[in-house]
C-alpha cells in the first residue's frame, strides 16, 4: 500500500471524509427535488469508489510528477488531464449506477442523475482529484522529509562512531607501547606486578573494544574504565600519580556517552601529572543535582609551565562535540587552569540507567575512592 493507504489511521480518515462528502452531495441532490433515499442511495456509494479510484490514481500522478522536477505547467497539464479523465469515468459509473438502482427497484427509486447532475459530478470531480492530488503530495513530502530524518540520523550515529574509533586510534597506539615496555621491565623485578598489570591491560582493551557508540553507559562503567587506565598509568609513574574519584551516588547510575572521561584523564596524566616533579593528583567528581548530571576533573599541573594542562586540545573539543551530538544545547563543557589546577566541568541531562539492583546497592555507600601510587 502507498500514499494515503500506507497507513489504516489515514486511510480511515481519508474514507471519513469522503463520506462527509458523499452525504453532503446526497444532501445538494435532496435540496434540488430528488429524495433522502434515493440521494443517499445513488451519491454515497458513489463517492467511496470514487475515494478509492482519487486515493491509487493520484499517488502514481503525483510520484510521476514531482514537484521538485517538473515545470508548474507541466504538472496542471498532467494532474488535469488524469482528474478530467478520472471525473469523466465518474459521471459514467453514476450514469451505470444509476440505471441499475432504477432496474433494480423500478417502483421504490426515483432516478437522481439527470444530465444536469452529471454535469455538475464531473466539475465535483475534478476539484476533489485535484484536492486528493494535493494530499498526496503533502503525504509524499512528509515521506520525504522522513526519510532525510532518518538518513540525518544515520550519518550521525556514523559520525558518532567515527569519533570513537578515533578515541580508540589515539589512545591504543601509544598507550598500549608504553603499557608494554612498563610489563617488559617489570618481568624481571616484579613478576606478580607484571601479570597484574596485565590482566589490567587485557581488562581496559577488553572494555574499550565492546564500547558502541550509539550505547550509553553509566557513570560507573565509564569510572571503572578510567581506574583500569590509571591504574596502568600508574606502574610508570609511581607515586607522583595519584586519582580521587567522590561520586554521588545519585549520579552512579546517569548515562553518557562512551569514553568521555578517559580522554580528559589522559589529557590530565600527559599534560599535567606527567610535566611535574613532585606528585601530583587527578580528581573527578560528579553530582546529580535535578535534571543535570555535573562532573567535574581537575588535575595538579606545574604552576612554572606555562603549557600545563590541556595540551593540543583536540581531546577536550573532542569531548564538547561529542556532548552537542548526543545532547545538543541541553549540555555543555568548560575548561580553564586555574593556579596550580587545571579544571574542566561538564554538565549533561541526568538520565538514569533504570537499574534498580544498581541504585539500591549504591544508595547506602557513596562511591569515594583513592588510588594512590604503587
Amino acid at each position: 500500500m502507498h500514499g494515503i493507504f500506507a497507513s489504516w489511521r489515514a486511510a480511515l480518515l481519508y474514507l471519513l471524509a469522503w463520506l462527509m462528502l458523499g452525504l453532503l452531495l446526497a444532501a445538494m441532490l435532496a435540496v434540488s427535488g430528488a429524495g433522502w433515499t434515493d440521494s443517499i442511495l445513488f451519491a454515497v456509494p458513489l463517492a467511496l469508489v470514487y475515494a478509492y479510484a482519487t486515493g491509487f490514481s493520484a499517488y502514481y500522478v503525483c510520484r510521476a510528477y514531482p514537484l521538485d522536477l517538473r515545470r508548474a505547467r507541466a504538472i496542471a497539464a498532467g494532474i488535469g488531464a488524469t482528474a478530467a479523465c478520472a471525473a469523466g469515468l465518474w459521471c459514467a459509473i453514476g450514469a451505470a449506477w444509476n440505471s441499475l438502482l432504477a432496474a433494480l427497484a423500478p417502483h421504490g427509486y426515483v432516478p437522481v442523475a439527470s444530465a444536469p447532475v452529471l454535469a455538475s459530478m464531473f466539475g465535483i470531480g475534478m476539484i476533489l482529484y485535484g484536492l486528493a492530488a494535493a494530499v498526496n503530495y503533502l503525504v509524499i513530502e512528509a515521506e520525504r522529509v522522513r526519510q532525510l530524518e532518518t538518513q540525518r540520523l544515520q550519518m550521525a550515529l556514523m559520525a558518532r562512531d567515527a569519533e570513537l574509533r578515533m578515541l580508540r586510534a589515539q589512545v591504543d597506539p601509544h598507550f598500549l607501547f608504553n603499557s608494554l615496555n612498563s610489563i617488559s621491565a617489570l618481568t624481571s623485578i616484579d613478576p606478580a606486578a607484571a601479570r597484574a598489570m596485565t590482566v589490567r591491560l587485557a581488562e581496559f582493551f577488553r572494555h574499550t573494544l565492546g564500547l558502541r557508540a550509539d550505547r550509553m553507559v553509566t557513570l560507573a562503567m565509564e569510572l571503572q574504565l578510567v581506574r583500569d587506565f590509571v591504574a596502568i598509568e600508574q606502574v610508570r609513574y609511581g607515586e607522583r600519580l595519584r586519582f580521587e574519584a567522590d561520586i554521588d551516588p545519585a549520579a552512579s547510575g546517569c548515562l553518557l556517552p562512551p569514553m568521555l572521561l578517559q580522554p580528559l584523564v589522559e589529557n590530565a596524566v600527559k599534560h599535567g601529572i606527567g610535566r611535574m616533579i613532585e606528585p601530583g593528583r587527578v580528581r573527578i567528581e560528579a553530582v546529580s543535582a535535578g535534571s543535570l548530571l555535573r562532573i567535574r576533573v581537575e588535575n595538579d599541573v606545574d604552576p612554572d609551565d606555562a603549557g600545563g594542562g590541556p595540551g593540543t586540545g583536540l581531546g577536550l573539543v573532542n569531548v564538547r562535540q561529542r556532548l552537542a551530538a548526543a545532547h545538543g544545547h541541553e549540555a555543555h563543557a568548560h575548561w580553564a587552569r586555574r593556579g596550580g589546577r587545571f579544571v574542566v566541568e561538564l554538565a549533561l541531562p541526568a538520565v538514569d540507567a533504570e537499574l534498580p539492583h544498581a541504585a539500591h546497592a549504591t544508595a547506602a555507600h557513596p562511591i569515594a575512592t583513592t588510588i594512590e601510587g604503587a
